[in-house]
């Protein structure tokens, strides 16, 4: 994933599916494991929405607190340098429009960021 950042350092991302939306993100990365909720993401954005993309979509409450409790699953780990501490990610809910496959708005305590994984296209 990418929390946001003025870095200098642009991370590009082809998402959305068959969509091949285009992404940008400054920021800096933070390596997240999390294969049950890859897993789910990809159940979620390949299968239920067969690989289309979300492009102004309209999230239901029942598929936007589904991609809620699976951001939740991904633990985040913040460190102030000297001790580290276990988070949860939160998806960001003030941009849902730009959730999509392999791009999805969240909130990490190191600040807003992307969660990025290999698009299916």
């Amino acid at each position: 994933m990418v929390v946001e950042a003025s870095t200098g350092v642009v991370y590009q991302q082809q998402y959305g599916g068959h969509m091949c939306r285009q992404g940008r993100v400054e920021g800096f990365l933070v390596p997240v494991f999390g294969p049950d909720a890859l897993d789910a993401l990809r159940r979620l954005f390949e299968k239920d929405f067969a690989g289309v993309g979300t492009w102004n979509y309209s999230w239901p409450d029942d598929k936007r607190a589904r991609l809620r409790g699976i951001i939740e699953g991904i633990p985040y780990w913040a460190s102030d340098g000297h001790t580290e501490n276990l988070h949860a990610l939160r998806l960001d809910e003030s941009r849902m429009r730009d959730a999509d496959e392999a791009w999805v708005p969240v909130i990490t305590p190191d600040g807003p960021g992307v969660l990025l994984w290999a698009n299916s296209d």
